[in-house]
């Protein structure tokens, strides 16, 4: 029988897609309707939405309160890491909490875009119940084509605000169904593939250890 997870604070499906392609049958959750979300969608509060029935949870909280660009305005964003996480803890079942650099995440590891050979940086934190290695981080050696200026041959690009060429932004992403606005919010597949890849294996230990 096949895996469940749940992709809570989903958006359009960059963690989803990586968690599909680990293995798991994916059931997203999101307060806003996500029209292109490519796998079975409630618009519903991840604070509220049953937990019961899944086999891993992947949560991804709104960012804005841990994010440079916000905190230099002195915008204020509700933070609700430490309120998912109680809630994930109470579930039983393993969990990953995936957030900006910066963010109160306990023990978490860093992901790239080239530790998976993809052309942005596009660093994350993820908060893991389970053991996950972090890949070796290759050195930055290719530049990051600031916001709003053609990438050029050789350039990383840098997928946020009002960038520029979302056609080239979703090859390297990944996402080819996401629209601009969505891929400026969402992960790479591949690092969630990364981290469902370790939970699935950890289920499978955890099963095992238990017949």
């Amino acid at each position: 029988m096949k895996l469940r997870a749940l992709d809570l604070f989903c958006c359009a499906g960059g963690a989803g897609m990586g968690l599909h392609r680990a293995g798991f049958e994916v059931v997203g959750v999101d307060i806003s309707p996500q029209p292109r979300y490519p796998f079975e969608f409630h618009q519903a509060d991840a604070l509220t939405f049953p937990l019961e029935g899944f086999d891993f949870i992947w949560a991804s909280p709104p960012c804005q309160a841990h994010t440079l660009a916000q905190r230099i305005r002195g915008n204020e964003h509700p933070d609700l890491i430490e309120p998912i996480r109680a809630r994930l803890i109470a579930a039983g079942v393993p969990y990953c909490i995936e957030n900006v650099p910066g963010a109160p995440l306990i023990d978490p590891i860093e992901l790239c875009g080239s530790m998976f050979g993809l052309r942005t940086y596009r660093h994350r934190l993820f908060e893991c119940s389970f053991p996950a290695v972090q890949p070796e981080h290759p050195e930055h050696t290719a530049p990051l084509r600031k916001m709003g200026r053609p990438v050029q041959d050789g350039e990383f690009m840098h997928i946020v605000g009002n960038f520029s060429g979302a056609d080239l932004a979703r090859e390297i992403m990944g996402m080819p169904w996401a629209s601009r606005d969505e891929l400026r919010e969402a992960i790479p597949p591949a690092y969630a593939e990364y981290i469902g890849r370790a939970a699935v294996a950890f289920i499978n230990w955890q099963r095992k250890a238990a017949a």
